[in-house]
């Protein structure tokens, strides 16, 4: 769309899209004094909080990026105002979930590792912690995988901001932004015993005082699981001493009654969006879990219920929710930590049963819901030495088979016992064929069982 004539016409102004607008804010930066530039920015920030994910991407690519580094390097736009901008987009990236790898191939990337290094050189005295914790927190958002010395100063600082007690609400905002910060580091290896203890600690205030926000508590926890996927000596910390189980499905289940699901995304308010992004990160982090945890404890069964929980609300609008629900099922299936009992008592056979019946299931997400199926199938089967966990074993295995007979699923049952043998033997770990289509008419009883894959 030209520009020519009369630019400043607040009609035209008006007809430009989010992404026009946010193009003619970037170009007038140059010429602008530096308290101008902020209210620019400001204004900057405010569309890209409106952008969707393709407007997002169709702006933030490697050259826009590069032409900010340039902008900086010029000097026509100010490092202050510049972290203003930089760190909102890293914001935005993170809470969104949006994968663009633009930020991480400009010359933005390298800027700011070698801007955290000169700044962290500085005697104590000169040292500009509060521009430092800026630094790291575009420079993370930015590029999670950023080299381990530039993680060995980013991370101390990010705890700093992220263990402020104040409860005013820029205190907060400024926790949730540093809290979200480390949970974007992902698995990358810290000092694990230095790093627990304050993580640790950010946990046991929040279950105490309940004053963070719902981001910054779902961060915390983020963090905390990365390093216990790689880590197996924070399982009882995470598991008895934390209370992981108890702490998430808490969460997911007050989330879910504050959205209304019946609303489409797109139709939501800001708030609720809000939610659901968190929702998002929650399901992710517990699927972390729920496939690495060696440690049971009662708490599953509330912790797949809160999955089953969401499956549940969002079957109609969000496949997308859906599709991450299964996944943590599966991952639950697998885990012989989870007991196949849980599974029942918190929904979870039932629930891929449902997604199975999908006129829509895709071929990727029927084979999902059968290596669920094989999995417990598989666990079922298993005989134990011990007398009392065979005894335990015949127990469910019993009360699974009775249960799906009082639901209706006798003919599913029948179904299973002859797919999963098959399955199992010929293609349990290479599932490449088209599954879907069968599954739906074995399950809704359209058509007789039938082996060929024709």
């Amino acid at each position: 769309m030209s520009l020519s004539g009369d630019d400043n016409s607040e009609e035209r102004v008006q007809l430009l899209t989010i992404t026009e607008k946010f193009s003619k804010l970037l170009h007038e930066l140059e010429g602008c004094r530096e308290d101008e530039q902020k209210q620019k920015i400001e204004e900057m920030n405010g569309l890209i909080d409106e952008m969707n994910k393709e407007e997002f991407k169709s702006v933030f690519t490697k050259e826009l990026f590069d032409t900010i580094g340039k902008m900086i390097e010029k000097k026509t736009l100010t490092c202050g105002n510049a972290i203003l901008l930089l760190k909102h987009v890293g914001y935005c990236i993170a809470i969104k979930n949006i994968w663009i790898y633009s930020s991480k191939t400009s010359s933005m990337d390298d800027r700011f590792e070698k801007m955290i290094a000169i700044e962290n050189k500085k005697k104590s005295e000169e040292k500009d912690e509060n521009l430092l914790t800026d630094l790291c927190e575009c420079c993370v958002f930015l590029n999670g995988w950023i080299s381990l010395e530039s993680i060995s100063i980013c991370v101390p600082y990010l705890f700093k901001e992220a263990s402020k007690k104040e409860e005013n609400e820029e205190t907060q905002k400024d926790v949730e932004i540093a809290l979200l910060a480390l949970s974007n580091i992902g698995f990358q290896n810290l000092e694990q015993k230095v790093h627990l203890k304050e993580i640790t600690e950010i946990i046991e205030h929040q279950q105490k005082h309940r004053n963070l926000s719902k981001l910054a508590f779902q961060s915390a926890w983020q963090f905390l699981i990365y390093r216990f996927y790689t880590n197996g000596f924070l399982e009882d910390t995470v598991v008895n001493e934390l209370h992981f189980g108890r702490e998430a499905a808490r969460e997911q289940e007050e989330l879910i009654r504050n959205v209304n699901w019946k609303k489409k995304e797109e139709k939501m308010n800001k708030e609720e969006a809000n939610k659901v992004l968190i929702i998002r990160r929650w399901i992710g982090t517990i699927s972390i879990y729920l496939l690495r945890c060696k440690l049971w404890n009662e708490e599953y069964v509330g912790l797949i219920n809160s999955i089953v929980q969401e499956y549940q609300a969002a079957k109609d609008n969000y496949r997308g929710i859906c599709n991450q629900c299964i996944y943590s099922l599966r991952n639950a299936a697998e885990n012989r930590a989870v007991k196949v009992d849980d599974l029942l008592k918190g929904g979870a056979i039932n629930t891929v049963l449902e997604e199975m019946q999908q006129r829509t299931l895709k071929d990727k997400m029927a084979r999902e819901n059968l290596h669920f199926f094989l999995s417990v199938s598989e666990r079922l089967k298993e005989e134990k030495k011990d007398e009392k966990e065979e005894a335990e074993r015949k127990k469910t295995k019993r009360k699974v088979f009775e249960w799906m007979e009082e639901e209706g699923y006798e003919d599913h049952i029948i179904s299973f016992c002859e797919a999963i043998p098959f399955f199992s033997r010929k293609f349990h770990h290479s599932l490449s064929f088209d599954v879907s289509d069968y599954f739906v008419n074995i399950l809704r009883n359209e058509t007789s069982m039938n082996l060929s894959l024709n």
